[in-house]
């Protein structure tokens, strides 16, 4: 099975710009005037998943809340550490989430279109070293 997550925004290039400078993604490919919709695929060689952005002449009318959030688990606090110091390179401010697991199991911010995007560790607790350099300030 392959996996696609869609939505549609008004800025592909500053969602490119974040989840690649941001998040770590690669841009895996794009279209251009497909039926009047432009798009970008961004994920990690060899994966079985990418996101997809799309952008038309109608503007979004997605409805969403703190508790929807894309998630990504990284396997060590080295990696979730590096994230942190782009978030802060670009001036992205870590917020306080809803949902009081991600308090303690990771950190959030905001993408461009202000949907919630998350970053954890997979199957670990972060070290109250690590977590206290990862909370808002």
């Amino acid at each position: 099975m392959i996996f696609r997550y869609a939505r549609h925004t008004t800025d592909l290039q500053r969602i490119e710009e974040f989840y690649t400078k941001v998040v770590g993604l690669q841009k895996i490919g794009n279209f251009q005037n497909h039926n009047n919709y432009d798009g970008l695929f961004l994920g990690l060689p060899c994966m079985n998943w990418h996101l997809e952005f799309t952008r038309s002449n109608e503007i979004p009318q997605s409805m969403f809340d703190e508790d929807d959030a894309l998630v990504f688990y990284f396997t060590s606090e080295n990696e979730i550490l590096k994230v942190k110091e782009r978030i802060e390179e670009n001036n992205i401010k870590l917020e306080i989430p809803r949902n009081p697991y991600w308090h303690e199991h990771g950190i959030i911010i905001s993408d461009p279109d202000g949907y919630k995007v998350i970053f954890s560790l997979s199957g670990f607790t972060i070290t109250e070293k690590a977590a206290q350099s990862l909370q808002p300030l």
